[in-house]
This record gives structure tokens, C-alpha cells and sequence, in this order.
């Protein structure tokens, strides 16, 4: 059994199980009245009709890609013949085992907000101080298994440029950096479909990243969560029968972070979560030319129709499907290049 069929048979498996779950669990979450409250202050006002659709559906690929990603690993270990005697032979496990943890763990900080949120029958969960507070704990450690475990380099690879050893100023920025793009993949998570879509594509392009630097058991992740997105998009395609909500977008968010910084491979990293970057961006501009012009001519003033940048589209009138369409392309294409830089620059 070859490499790539192991890969293609841990996806689909992820993808059928991840499928058919939303069978049993989106009835169940209706049942139980884990309807996402919907904040029309800060979305389109034709996002009410949205009121009452089941979240936390993020557990359809947590519970797929879980399941396996590790089995798929062990099979490789199997088929491959590695010698189990050395201890440094299960550092890439390590490393693959940390990542799903590392996501596991942001994945019940959005529980615990989306729970809240669901108890208190409003969209507001967690304070933003409690969440950074538990994403820098959990951060923390993911970065002590990527020390120990990775290569243990502290520059910064752009590729075309390295910067000198950071020692430990490099995890300081790192901390930084998965702070932002957690939550920017968090924030893209606001038009049906769109964050399992665009996380998708981004898992295909890091699973080709893996294999060009030969990470070959990161792969086992990265295709494990491409067909549990895929899965779950069987329920939130628009209209969405069911929402990911935090637990699945804060999920998806420490997977792609968590890839990325394995393959210590920045100028990699920002080109395939460019969607998620620009999604937060968006948002940071915004706040910051409201409150200037707030505060220089009276009244505030905006860039966009709305932020994130979706909802600019979508107050433009790009449908979801559009949107979903065209952020899946723009990731795509960028996802390439990233692929090409990589291959240049390696």
C-alpha cells in the first residue's frame, strides 16, 4: 500500500465519518436547543432568519480528523517498516500528536465560549481577556513540543531571507502570531460554508508542503482534516443546516497555526492563510480609521460596507456561494504560489 493511498483512504474515511455523523448530531443539537444566537449589529440584518441553527457542529470533523489522522499514522508507521527501537523515530508523532492536541485544546475553548453563548441565549461567550488568556497557555505549550521535538530553529525563514537566531524572542513572536491567526481563521467563520471551504484548500496545499519537505506524517493530519472539512460542509453549505461555531473555527485555527510553525516555513505560512490574514485585517483597519476619524471630524467613518471583508461582499451583493467560491479560489492561488516559492526557495 503506497504512501498517497494511505492518504487518500485516511481522508476519505475522515470525510464519510465526519458525513454521516451530522446524521445523529445535528438532530441532537436541536433537540437539546444549541441554537447560534445571532447578533444583527455586526453581520447583515438578513442573517436574523439564521436564528436557532444548530452550532457546535465543529465536532463532526474534530471527532473525524482525530480519529484518522492517528490511525493513519500508525498504518504508515506499518507499512513503512520504521525502526520502532529509536526513540527519535517517534519525534514526528510527537509532533503530529501535539498539533492535534494543540487544536483540541483551542477546540474546547470554543466550546466553553459556544456553551456559554448557547446558556445565556446571546451571542456573547467569553470575554476577550479569558479567551487570549487560555490560548496563550495552550500556545505555550505547543511551542515547548516544537522545541523539543522540531528542529529547534529560531529564525525567521521567508525564504529569500533568514533572519538571525531569535532564541527565545522567536517564540515571543510566535505567541503573536498564533494569537492573530487563530483568530482570524475565527473570524472568517461568518457566511455558510466559508471557513470549512477555504481550511479545505488550505490543508491540501500544506499537505504538498509536507511531502516536498518530508514531513511525510504531518500529511496524515493535514488530509484527515481536508476530508473532514469536506464532510462537514455536506451540512453547512448554504443554507447551513448546521454552524461549526467556535469549537470548530478555534479548532481549524491552532491546525492551520500548527502546520504551519512545524514546517517553520513563514513566507509559506502567510501565503496560505492569506484569506485568514486579510479577514483580520480587515476588521483592524476599520476599528482604526472609525476611532481616527471619530475623533478628528466628529463622527466615524468606514473603509468597508462591513467587516470582515465577507460581509463588504456580501453588502455588495455577492452571494454566500460566491463568496465561498472566490475566497476558495483566492486561497487556492496563493496556496500555489506558496507551493512554488517552496519549491524555488528550498
Amino acid at each position: 500500500m503506497s504512501f498517497w493511498i494511505i492518504n487518500l483512504v485516511t481522508a476519505l474515511l475522515s470525510f464519510v465519518i465526519a458525513g454521516v455523523s451530522g446524521i445523529f448530531l445535528v438532530p441532537f443539537l436541536h433537540k437539546i436547543k444549541f441554537g447560534q444566537p445571532i447578533k444583527t449589529v455586526d453581520g447583515p440584518k438578513w442573517h436574523a432568519k439564521k436564528q436557532g441553527t444548530p452550532t457546535m457542529g465543529g465536532f463532526m470533523f474534530i471527532i473525524s480528523t482525530v480519529i484518522t489522522a492517528i490511525a493513519g499514522y500508525w498504518i504508515y508507521r506499518w507499512k513503512v517498516g520504521i525502526d520502532t527501537t529509536d526513540k527519535k523515530s517517534f519525534y514526528p508523532f510527537y509532533l503530529m500528536l501535539g498539533c492535534i492536541l494543540f487544536s483540541a485544546a483551542f477546540g474546547i475553548i470554543g466550546f466553553i465560549d459556544d456553551y456559554t453563548k448557547v446558556a445565556r441565549k446571546k451571542n456573547d461567550g467569553l470575554t476577550p481577556w479569558q479567551k487570549i488568556a487560555l490560548q496563550l497557555l495552550f500556545s505555550v505549550g505547543f511551542l515547548a513540543v516544537i522545541h523539543f521535538f522540531g528542529d529547534g530553529e529560531t529564525r525567521i525563514d521567508l525564504g529569500f531571507w533568514k533572519s538571525p537566531s531569535l532564541e527565545i524572542f522567536y517564540y515571543i513572536l510566535m505567541l503573536a502570531v498564533i494569537i492573530y491567526l487563530t483568530n482570524a481563521v475565527n473570524l472568517t467563520d461568518g457566511v455558510d460554508g466559508l471557513c470549512g471551504s477555504v481550511t479545505f484548500v488550505a490543508m491540501l496545499i500544506f499537505t504538498v508542503c509536507c511531502t516536498i519537505l518530508k514531513k511525510d506524517e504531518m500529511t496524515c493530519f493535514t488530509m484527515a482534516l481536508a476530508g473532514g472539512c469536506l464532510g462537514f460542509l455536506l451540512w453547512n453549505l448554504n443554507p447551513a443546516k448546521c454552524f461549526m461555531g467556535d469549537t470548530g473555527s478555534m479548532f481549524l485555527g491552532a491546525a492551520v497555526t500548527g502546520v504551519g510553525l512545524i514546517l517553520h516555513k513563514h513566507l509559506l505560512l502567510i501565503l496560505v492563510a492569506l484569506v485568514y490574514i486579510l479577514e483580520a485585517l480587515s476588521v483592524m483597519i476599520q476599528v482604526t480609521y472609525f476611532k481616527y476619524t471619530k475623533k478628528k471630524y466628529g463622527e466615524g467613518r468606514r473603509i468597508f460596507k462591513m467587516t470582515p471583508i465577507h460581509h463588504h461582499f456580501e453588502m455588495s451583493g455577492f452571494s454566500e456561494y460566491k463568496i465561498v467560491i472566490s475566497f476558495s479560489l483566492f486561497g487556492m492561488i496563493f496556496g500555489v504560489l506558496g507551493i512554488i516559492t517552496l519549491l524555488a526557495l528550498n
